[in-house]
């Protein structure tokens, strides 16, 4: 292993912290002036932008218990840096990194790191940093700390680190995309630093406060393109008509997650911009099947065949959804679109009837969220046409993971989404006989599933998920009604911005105009 320099110890004063916010609010990606700082001949930078998301930021260490959140990780894109970062069509670009390799059996990953990227107080990132935050957020523990079982990275040279596992992994990559690095002596049990966090990404903060406000300045010292506006806070508002109220009012200037009969009102308002755009999350609806009464198949797509999705859809969500063809997004790689299972409630029930299905017992739909509620009715009322007796149960999170693991359900109802556009960590992860996450089991698919993460070729990945998408279509592991949107309303005035397919926006290129 090749030795790396020591490093000196950053200095995490206030003043020392002031005065990067006070530079970085003056800086743009273009020019200079005679005292150095960056200039702005057209006049386009500047501005306080204000974001309105869908759940709030509770933690800012990407590596603990809320690192696989989306507030936390709307956060972490902004603050620090990854190795890689998805691209707006989910492709994979570097981040930290400016390329990366498997080894001949993809059992090793080797990831060449940039040499110019520096930590908000001028440091330099190492690949010392890189190995430091991947053991920190292993022993952690956290949910991102599931992608990387038994993984360890090592640095193999100044500009080097390399990821070695147990198996074959081609979606190393694409997990990565939820790990962020840090400085390498910010300890597990460091909760001091998240009050006034070093990162290396295009944002540093100003001021955060738990579930309510995340206030960013532009980082100076940013290795990438400086943000050009003044500031970007996001605000948390629960109530969603006090979201939109606050956006035609101008006191916030994006806000996301708009629900379908909000839309048409919004479109028809001069100062808004509003677009939806298709995201990773399916609409999945997973049998238990452990249970004897969705332990066959043919029992399983009887029900699904008893729903009227396309109806459904169309009714609740006109805008931001439509049916499904794939356990995943069309947006995530090993995407392989199967033949759409129909409304037919006839069928349905003369299925039931030959598998011997009991009506008289009550099958239990556990779901979180209120926003799901009406989706939910409206399949249990479907079901009760044919003579299936279900009971929705609305929990709280913590009791619905909780439930969801131990496999406390009958029908279990959730917006799954793949933030590493990679099948490997939905199919891959969920879907084994290993996993236990559903009652299935199903050694052919375990193979195709195996087989799919042991080559790095695209193609072949997609060939292999392909067919083991055609598996669990088949046999009606779940029901798999819709592919999600989201979708986004802003300001006019703000200029790059780009809606995002996970929920989560860049704001590091926006800029407001006439500033």
């Amino acid at each position: 292993m090749t030795d790396i320099r020591g490093r000196g110890i950053r200095r995490l004063t206030t003043v020392a912290a002031a005065a990067t916010l006070l530079l970085a609010a003056c800086s743009t990606t273009s020019g200079s002036d005679d005292d150095g700082a960056q200039a702005d001949p057209e006049g386009t930078a500047g501005g306080d932008i204000t974001a309105a998301g869908t759940y709030p930021i509770e933690s800012l260490d990407p590596h603990g218990a809320q690192g696989a959140s989306t507030g936390t990780q709307f956060a972490g894109q902004a603050i620090f840096s990854r190795l890689v970062r998805p691209a707006p069509d989910g492709s994979l670009v570097g981040d930290l990194a400016e390329s990366w390799e498997p080894n001949a059996d993809v059992s090793e990953w080797t990831f060449t790191l940039r040499d110019d990227a520096t930590f908000s107080d001028g440091e330099p990132v190492t690949a010392e940093d890189v190995v430091a935050s991947f053991e920190r957020m292993i022993t952690l523990d956290g949910p991102n700390a599931g992608n990387f079982p038994e993984y360890t990275m090592a640095v193999t040279s100044d500009t080097e680190v390399t990821i070695s596992m147990p198996a074959p992994d081609a979606s190393v990559p694409g997990k990565l995309l939820i790990f962020y690095v840090l400085p390498a002596e910010v300890a597990p049990d460091d909760t001091a630093f998240f009050a006034d966090p070093v990162g290396s990404g295009p944002f540093t903060v100003e001021s955060f406060t738990p579930g309510e406000a995340l206030e960013l300045v532009p980082n100076d010292t940013y290795w990438g393109d400086v943000p050009q506006m003044d500031s970007v806070t996001l605000r948390n508002i629960p109530e969603l008509s006090a979201r939109l109220t606050a956006l035609r009012t101008g006191e916030i200037d994006v806000v996301w997650g708009i629900p379908d009969d909000q839309l048409a009102a919004l479109q028809g308002e001069d100062a808004l911009t509003v677009e939806t755009v298709p995201s990773t999350a399916v609409y999945t609806m997973w049998f238990n099947s452990s249970i004897p009464a969705l332990a066959t198949p043919e029992v399983r797509r009887a029900l699904w065949q008893a729903v009227d999705f396309e109806t459904i859809i169309s009714t609740l969500y006109p805008e931001t959804g439509e049916l499904s063809e794939a356990p995943v997004s069309p947006l995530v790689l090993g995407y392989s679109p199967q033949e759409p299972v129909g409304y037919d409630p006839d069928a349905a029930r003369a299925a039931l009837d030959a598998a011997g299905f009991d009506f008289t017992q009550t099958l239990r739909l556990q779901f979180a969220n209120a926003e799901f509620r009406s989706f939910v009715q409206a399949v249990v009322s479907d079901l009760a046409e044919v003579g299936v007796q279900v009971e929705p149960l609305e929990k709280e999170q913590a009791v619905f993971t909780e439930d969801l693991l131990a496999l406390n359900w009958d029908i279990n109802f959730q917006q799954l989404a793949t933030p590493t556009y990679d099948a490997a960590s939905n199919l891959g992860r969920l879907y084994p006989c290993a996993a236990g996450r559903n009652g299935y089991c199903n050694a052919e698919l375990d193979s195709l599933l195996a087989a799919a993460g042991a080559t790095a070729d695209e193609a072949e990945r997609t060939e292999l998920y392909g067919q083991a998408s055609e598996i669990i279509w088949r046999d009606a592991v779940g029901m798999y009604p819709m592919a999600v949107s989201i979708a986004y309303a802003w300001n006019s005035d703000l200029e790059g911005f780009t809606p995002d397919a996970s929920g989560l926006p860049d704001f590091s290129t926006v800029t407001v105009s006439g500033s």
